[in-house]
């Protein structure tokens, strides 16, 4: 069974910085994709960073791009999203989701069997 951790959150003040990470458990971590999503209270989820797992191929939502950061290390089976200079705006619940087509396409943002989802950890920024 493929399972997603996320762990990372907290509250912290605009402009501060924070770490997610996401550990992906029995899951071809090889070559697929692998996306934070976030949701905040009455809005759609968005996605916000998309990693091909396989290769150095990255996507950012444009809200986010220049500030965080997404990155992965296959042999600790992790994907983490480093965000920088955090805004009000960024506070949601943010989730982990990994594409479940084994060698499907490397662009990530268009791929669209983001099956596989974690709990969420929760971002609160405050200023």
């Amino acid at each position: 069974q493929v399972q997603l951790v996320e762990s990372g959150g907290g509250s912290v003040q605009a402009g501060g910085s924070l770490r997610l990470s996401c550990a992906i458990s029995g899951y071809n971590f090889s070559r697929n994709c692998v996306g934070w999503f976030r949701q905040a209270p009455g809005k759609e989820r968005e996605g916000v960073a998309y990693i091909y797992t396989g290769a150095k191929s990255t996507d950012y939502a444009d809200s986010v791009k220049g500030r965080f950061i997404i990155s992965r290390d296959n042999a600790k089976n992790t994907v983490s999203l480093q965000m920088n200079s955090l805004k009000p705006e960024d506070s949601a619940m943010y989730y982990c989701a990994a594409a479940t087509v084994w060698w499907g396409s490397r662009d990530c943002l268009r791929r669209n069997d983001y099956n596989y989802w974690g709990q969420g950890t929760q971002v609160t920024v405050s200023s």
